[in-house]
């Protein structure tokens, strides 16, 4: 049974869309930028703003009710409906630790009917926190258990593959990933089965 590792912001969910659209759009009238217009991840130099203040407003923003009441993928859902049964899943995040239970939370009461294990990679650790793991790649090294991980970073999928674990890139305006959501999770379908 292959085991695979799903990052939950903005592939699981749309954070980085609600967050754009519910947060930070309404409270910046002037801002001219549409989703697609992100093409870095983090966008704080696309938004013309320090990283700072980007990190400030999107903390705030995971532990709102706003970020609890955003809904599932739809294609991902669709996805685990009619494959997820056959494999095991495992959702791997990087935010920080203030806003993991938020996460765990939101993952659990939409995916856990598939997602047994939640994995955090802490950023931004305050001192005195023992740090385990610096990236995904630490993580899935030390869990040792992963065929495939499937995040919108292609960083983090390149990371992964160098472990021997192989990486889907799910599309998003910051990244190469080709074809939307429907080609990827149709690539995904046919690597599973064809394991």
């Amino acid at each position: 049974m292959l085991t695979f590792v799903w990052d939950i912001d903005d592939v699981l969910n749309d954070l980085m869309h609600a967050w754009f659209t519910e947060e930070w759009a309404p409270a910046h009238p002037a801002c001219t930028l549409q989703y697609a217009d992100i093409v870095e991840n983090p966008p704080h130099r696309v938004l013309g703003i320090p990283r700072h203040e980007y990190l400030e407003s999107l903390d705030r923003f995971r532990t709102s009710e706003r970020a609890r009441a955003m809904q599932p993928n739809p294609a991902v859902l669709q996805w685990f409906e009619r494959h997820g049964a056959g494999h095991r899943h495992m959702a791997l995040t990087a935010r920080p630790l203030s806003s993991a239970p938020e996460a765990a939370e939101w993952l659990f009461r939409h995916f856990g009917k598939y997602v047994r294990c939640f994995g955090v990679v802490p950023t931004r650790l305050e001192d005195g926190v023992p740090r385990y793991d610096s990236a995904k790649a630490d993580f899935l090294e030390w869990f040792g258990k992963a065929d495939y991980l499937i995040d919108d970073s292609a960083e983090n999928i390149a990371a992964a593959r160098r472990l021997g674990v192989r990486g889907l890139l799910y599309p998003q305006p910051w990244n190469a990933g080709v074809g939307g959501a429907a080609t990827t999770l149709r690539q995904l379908t046919a690597l599973a089965e064809a394991a």
